[in-house]
């Protein structure tokens, strides 16, 4: 992948969100399980998925303590996770920048481009 492409992993929507809530702690810090669905609003099912597909990625870490009613999982946001975050914003900055920027296909009279 480029440097100048978005990352798949992250670019779904609900994995975005997950992303930037976790970006909002401090590094070592952990969201449980239920607080960061609460956040989120997704059902378990989904919440898993998309965390499975982040932790596969390295960008978040699962840690599981305690038992029975004590339990706890813990998700947190690696440093490669940090990373991948940053480098995405940057992406997303440059390309709305781009869009923001008058060009020559603006300038082209409607019904005269291409498929018109």
């Amino acid at each position: 992948m480029s440097q100048d492409e978005l990352d798949p992993v992250i670019h779904v929507p609900a994995r975005l969100r997950i992303m930037v809530t976790l970006a909002t702690l401090r590094e070592g810090d952990d969201l449980s399980f239920t607080r960061l669905q609460d956040v989120i609003g997704l059902t378990p099912g989904n919440l898993i998925t998309h965390l499975r597909k982040l932790e596969d990625a390295g960008y978040v870490r699962t840690v599981k303590s305690g038992t029975g009613v004590t339990a706890r999982t813990g998700i947190s946001l690696t440093h490669e996770g940090r990373v991948a975050l940053d480098r995405y914003t940057v992406v997303v900055r440059e390309l709305l920048d781009t869009a923001s920027q008058p060009s020559s296909a603006a300038s082209v009279p409607h019904g005269k481009g291409q498929g018109g």
